[in-house]
């Protein structure tokens, strides 16, 4: 830490005047007191060791406004997004200009999880194995060998030709569960092992979520080694980090894990101990049980501790899957000392042993479940699918972020946690297959502890993180109640370029019409403005159902707009295709309320088809809202509300990203203006003119051309 904080202040401040460090450096760069006084707070907290809480509206330029001070203060710093998409920004741009512009000497790392680096050892055993599901599989994992053997740092982001995705990463990436760690032989060249090396000497570490939480709950990524150095954390894409910290101080058991464990079981036995056991037999054994349990789980959807405990044919598969495990877990250990892999299968299969009993010992143990409450207008929400409020949740679908699935689970060198004395047990059928959840109904406790533990700036930072100007659902969601508060406003003219049409007669959201009343209203809009829409959606079924009603009108046009439905491609290849297209529409759920930056006029419509409140049967959501109002309080206010208008601000975020953008937001649930409620959810939003008329909500958004030729010079504003 820099020795005379005045100076330090000092030093912020004058980098963000017209003529300072940052106008100098940064093309395009505006004097904008908002970020200086983000800047300033932050440089307060690192310099007090306080915790801050600071919300930036869009065009603030936090991202500058927290590295400068982190940059200049000497501390080591830990830099975690919620997304690795902006933790390569961060890293490979936004550090290097500011570090640039100052002259600084600051060493840089950037670390993720495991599974995001190539592991030698595992490309080889798959390459000399050859065991394949796909054609392709031998010809992509040469490809991955010869990226390894030139690369230095094994980041499967960079490798050419290859999705992030892809499916053959399985085969050339290691997991918690596999990793041979010490034992392996390629440890001296290992990437991981690398990067945390790098880590351990950089001056700012860039990190993310789900790393950090995972190492909180786990103490295995590296990163609790660095935090007793660090002089600050600074949390940027805050608002993710509750539901992501409660993927990982909770606990979870799949089918996909046992499949691969079963695969593995099946490949390592017949490789290094043929003769120890009939590796086939009881290879088809673990996969046969796993198969009697998916079918007793039943219909995809999510059920309480209740219903599972009512449900005799889904208690009796687990009750075989366990026994299974039993039997497949000496076996393993008998011939474990054969190779290290083996070593590493027999505490892989002890470990989801343990888990699956001490999941149904918990359920045997837990109260007899309550009946929800009757549907009222105080819980606004009924979808079948998650709304972009609870898809931050355990299991989240919309998440792209690390493969939880293959790291939370809890290991021999994984502290006892006090949060599962009260944890949610729920399942949750998909379309990959069942989970088992036991997810605490908070990790505010938990999040305090270590804060405790490391009394040093804890920063929080995100466009979303108040609820019309209380912090207060944020702070104690993440156990900093005592933290100083901070909202700057975007200096966006909002009332001048934007617009909110709440349309009439669209009717109730529940209903089997609304669907319909939907697309009657979007389509003009999306005649008139070319496209060049994103239609955001609270549940997948209305993705689908939607993308159906639009198509139709589609193909009945002379010159169709270009329909873009989520899940028709890979995330990123619809986005690049929106941004290159002549009239496209965006037909979206949770994965694009957030995170999505489309500058200009190639975005200038954003359709929200209905307020995001979670579903009230959603299992964690009804023991956290019953766990509430036993105490006392108002779910619907102190829950609810406040998740739901957060998730609101981020899709309303979607439509204006500079100075020179100007659109139409269209929130199609009345409810907004015609219930009590609906006044907070308005006061969370920017400053939009209202609109209820939906021709003039046509005029307005294809009128003042003098407007639109401004978006042809985007406004340059540094980060």
């Amino acid at each position: 830490m820099t020795s005379d904080p005045s100076d330090f202040r000092t030093r912020v401040a004058s980098a963000f005047d017209a003529d300072g460090v940052l106008a100098r450096a940064q093309p395009g760069f505006a004097e904008r007191s908002g970020q200086r006084a983000m800047a300033l707070a932050v440089a307060d907290a690192i310099a007090s060791g306080e915790a801050l809480v600071a919300e930036a509206g869009t065009g603030t330029g936090k991202t500058f406004a927290y590295l400068v001070p982190a940059l200049l203060s000497g501390a080591r710093v830990l830099v975690s997004t919620g997304t690795r998409t902006l933790q390569d920004q961060l890293f490979r741009r936004d550090l290097p200009a500011v570090r640039q512009a100052f002259g600084l000497g600051a060493r840089l790392a950037l670390l993720k999880g495991r599974a995001n680096y190539v592991c030698r050892h595992h490309l080889r055993r798959n390459l000399e194995e050859g065991r394949f599901e796909r054609r392709d599989d031998i010809a992509q994992l040469r490809r991955i060998e010869r990226f390894a053997a030139l690369s230095r740092t094994g980041d499967r982001s960079e490798a050419p030709g290859i999705a992030e995705d892809a499916p053959i990463w399985a085969k050339a990436t290691s997991t918690r569960e596999n990793c041979l760690g010490q034992d392996c032989p390629d440890l001296a060249d290992c990437f991981v092992f690398r990067a945390r090396q790098a880590a351990q000497q950089a001056d700012i570490v860039v990190v993310n979520h789900h790393l950090f939480c995972a190492d909180l709950a786990l103490r295995d990524e590296g990163i609790s080694e660095l935090l007793p150095t660090a002089g600050a954390v600074i949390f940027d894409e805050a608002h993710q980090l509750p539901e992501i910290a409660v993927q990982f101080f909770g606990r979870s058991l799949s089918t996909r894990q046992l499949g691969d464990f079963a695969r593995d079981l099946l490949r390592i036995g017949l490789a290094d101990a043929r003769d120890a056991a009939d590796w086939s037999a009881v290879s088809a054994g673990i996969e046969q049980a796993v198969r009697v349990w998916r079918l007793a789980a039943g219909r995809p959807g999510r059920r309480d501790a209740g219903q599972l405990r009512a449900d005799r044919e889904h208690r009796e598969a687990l009750a075989g899957l366990l026994g299974t495990l039993d039997a497949t877990v000496p076996l393993l250990e008998a011939a474990a000392q054969r190779s290290r892999d083996l070593i590493r299968l027999a505490l892989r299969g002890e470990e989801l042993r343990r888990r699956l009993a001490s999941w149904l010992a918990l359920l045997d143990a837990a109260a007899a479940d309550r009946s929800p409450p009757a549907s009222t207008d105080r819980s606004p929400a009924a979808a079948t699918d998650r709304s972009p409020a609870a898809s931050r949740g355990a299991g989240s679908a919309f998440d792209d972020g690390d493969d939880r699935e293959r790291s939370t689970a809890s290991g021999d060198d994984a502290p006892p946690d006090p949060m599962l004395d009260e944890a949610v047990l729920w399942s949750e059928v998909h379309q990959g297959g069942v989970t088992l959840h036991a997810t605490p109904l908070s990790v505010a406790p938990a999040l305090k502890r270590h804060r405790q533990q490391h009394l040093r700036a804890w920063v929080f930072v995100s466009a979303t993180l108040s609820v019309a100007g209380d912090f207060r659902h944020f702070t104690e969601s993440v156990g900093m109640s005592d933290a100083r508060t901070l909202q700057v406003d975007s200096p966006f003219d909002f009332r001048s370029n934007a617009r909110l049409l709440v349309p009439q007669g669209c009717g109730d959201p529940g209903s089997d019409a609304y669907a319909e009343r939907i697309a009657g209203v979007c389509w003009p809009l999306l005649e008139a403005n070319h496209g060049r829409a994103f239609v955001l959606c609270t549940s997948l079924r209305m993705v689908e159902r939607l993308a159906g009603l639009l198509r139709e009108r589609a193909d009945r046009q002379a010159e169709p707009l270009e329909l873009l439905v989520q899940g028709s491609a890979p995330r990123a290849a619809l986005l690049e295709r929106f941004r290159s297209a002549e009239r496209p529409v965006l037909v979206g759920s949770a994965s694009f309320w957030e995170g999505v930056d489309v500058v200009g006029q190639q975005l200038s419509l954003v359709v929200i088809d209905k307020l995001p409140f979670a579903p009230p049967d959603d299992p964690v959501l009804r023991a956290r809202t019953e766990a509430l109002r036993r105490r006392g309080g108002d779910p619907f206010r102190e829950i609810q509300l406040p998740a739901a208008a957060m998730a609101l601000k981020q899709g309303a975020g979607r439509l204006i990203r500079s100075e020179a953008d100007r659109g139409l937001l269209v929130v199609c649930d009345e409810r907004l203006l015609t219930r009590s409620y609906g006044r907070r959810l308005v006061s969370s939003l920017p400053p939009f003119g209202i609109i209820r008329d939906l021709d003039e909500a046509i005029d307005w958004l294809v009128g003042e051309p003098a407007l639109l030729s401004a978006w042809d010079d985007e406004a340059g504003s540094p980060a």
